[in-house]
């Protein structure tokens, strides 16, 4: 599977494209900005779909550009939604997804939002986990309930992941999973009383 990259925006935010190298065809992952960067992103290949992570707006900003230039359906978790996208065709859970002859299972990551997907390619140690987890720290969060189910994320979900997974995520470089494991189980074992906001490990 090829993943291509591109950071877009004036906060720069990295959407995504993922290629099947056999088909050609390919998804187009958080749209946010740029258009005409995205449509390069896609050259020499078949576009099949727009997948979102989650539904902040610097991620969703060219949704609508984006589907009406490749006329393809728009993919995400139904929330609930940070904002009003409507989709296509909802996301669940564990859901598998096919690209050409590859497969990508889709994970319910939520706490730095309620639809929060992450995306991870089968055979490979790609995970694609939009603004669920940073090199730096967990994404941010807007209420203590949030935060306690971000910890939830952590511990019943990102920490059952192989080491060797490369996390790509919606913000700055990539980073491989073992890297950063000893810091999220600090994180997790400390007491963070009503804690919500920006966090780092």
């Amino acid at each position: 599977m090829e993943l291509r990259h591109r950071a877009v925006g004036p906060w720069p935010m990295n959407t995504y494209a993922l290629v099947c190298p056999h088909t050609n065809q390919s998804v187009l992952i958080d749209p946010g900005a740029d258009p005409a960067r995205l449509q390069a992103m896609l050259n020499n290949t078949t576009p099949i779909a727009i997948w979102l992570t989650h539904t902040h707006n610097d991620h969703i900003g060219e949704v609508a550009s984006m589907r009406q230039r490749l006329n393809v359906p728009v993919l995400g978790h139904p929330g609930p939604q940070t904002r009003p996208v409507p989709l296509d065709d909802s996301i669940s859970d564990g859901q598998l997804l096919t690209v050409g002859q590859h497969t990508i299972k889709a994970v319910y990551t939520p706490g730095h939002t309620g639809d929060m997907v992450s995306f991870l390619v089968a055979d490979s140690p790609i995970a694609i986990v939009g603004d669920t987890i940073f090199a730096g720290g967990p994404g941010r969060t807007w209420s203590a309930a949030d935060f306690q189910t971000t910890l939830q994320t952590l511990r019943n979900i990102i920490l059952s992941w192989d080491d060797q997974l490369i996390c790509y995520a919606g913000h700055g470089p990539e980073f491989s999973l073992g890297s950063i494991r000893p810091k999220i189980e600090a994180f997790i074992a400390r007491d963070h009383g009503d804690f919500y906001g920006d966090a780092e490990w």
